[in-house]
C-alpha cells in the first residue's frame, strides 16, 4: 500500500522503539518522515534505516523552547504536516514514598508539558485532514504499583486528546490515542530500576498478559498507521488499547 505518498509525518521520539517502528512503517508506505530525538548518534542510526526522504532533528521533548524551535525549523523548510505521532516520553517508576519533585518534573515535563506545547507550536503547520496520534499507556487504566507519576501523566494525555479533538475539528484535524500495554522496547531499560528489579518486574507483567508475551513495536506501529490514515476518518477523540488483553480480560 502507499497510503502516505506525498504526505509528511512527524514522529517525536522516532529514533528507537515504537517511534522508529512507526517511522519505518510510514516511510514504507510512501511518507516523508521527520523524526526527533535527544541523542545525535541514535538519530543518525535511525536515519540510515529510513531512506533518503527522511529528516532527523535533535530535540528535547521536555523543552517548550525546543518545541517552538522544532516548529520553526519545519516552517523554514516549508514543511507542512499531514500527521503527527507524539511518541517521545519519559518512564520513571518509583514507590509512592520515594517519588521526589525531580522525578515528577522529568516525567510531566516530557510527557505532558512537552507534548502540549509541541502540538500548540505545530498547529499552524497542520494541513486540513491531518491526524494527530498520541502515545498513551494502559498504565492510565490499571493500578500498577510504582507507576503513580507515569500513569498520571498518561491519563493527562488521554484527556488532552479528547479536548483537543473538540477544539481542532473545525480545522479538519483529528486527535486520537494509542495506548500500548507491555512492549519490548529500549524504554524498559530506562525505568530507573536495577537489573534484578527490572527482570522481576518484567516477569510479573508478562504473567498478567493473556497472550503470554510482550508486544512488539511493530504491532503498536500498525495501529498508529491506522489512526493516521484516511481509513480511520470516523475515529475522533478515541483511544485504542493494544495490550494483548492485559487490561481487558
Amino acid at each position: 500500500m502507499n497510503r502516505f505518498a506525498n504526505k509528511s509525518i512527524l514522529v517525536t521520539g522516532g529514533s528507537s522503539g515504537i517511534g522508529l517502528a512507526a517511522a519505518k512503517a510510514f516511510a514504507a508506505e510512501g511518507g516523508r518522515v521527520i523524526i526527533t530525538g535527544r541523542d545525535s548518534g541514535t538519530l543518525a542510526s535511525a536515519l540510515s534505516e529510513l531512506g533518503p526522504k527522511a529528516i532527523a532533528l535533535r530535540n528535547d521533548a521536555g523543552s517548550v523552547v525546543q518545541a517552538r524551535q522544532l516548529a520553526s525549523d519545519l516552517a523554514a523548510q516549508s514543511i507542512r504536516l499531514d500527521g503527527v505521532f507524539i511518541n517521545a516520553g519519559s518512564a520513571k517508576f518509583a514507590p509512592f514514598e520515594a517519588v521526589d519533585e525531580a522525578l515528577w518534573d522529568q516525567v510531566f515535563d516530557t510527557n505532558v508539558k512537552g507534548a502540549y506545547f509541541q502540538l500548540q507550536a505545530l498547529l499552524p503547520l497542520l494541513n486540513s485532514g491531518a491526524s494527530i496520534v498520541i502515545n498513551g499507556s494502559i498504565n492510565a487504566h490499571i493500578g500498577m504499583p510504582n507507576s503513580s507519576v507515569y500513569a498520571a501523566s498518561k491519563a493527562a494525555l488521554i484527556t488532552l486528546a479528547k479536548t483537543l479533538s473538540a477544539e481542532l475539528l473545525s480545522r479538519g484535524v483529528r486527535v486520537n490515542v494509542v495506548s500500548p500495554g507491555p512492549v519490548s522496547t529500549p524504554l524498559y531499560g530506562k525505568l530507573g530500576l536495577d537489573q534484578a528489579t527490572l527482570e522481576a518486574t518484567a516477569a510479573q507483567i508478562q504473567a498478567q498478559v493473556p497472550l503470554g508475551r510482550f508486544g512488539t513495536p511493530e504491532e503498536i506501529a500498525s495501529t498508529v498507521l491506522h489512526l493516521a490514515s484516511p481509513e480511520s476518518a470516523f475515529i475522533v477523540g478515541s483511544e485504542i488499547i493494544v495490550d494483548g488483553g492485559m487490561s481487558q480480560l
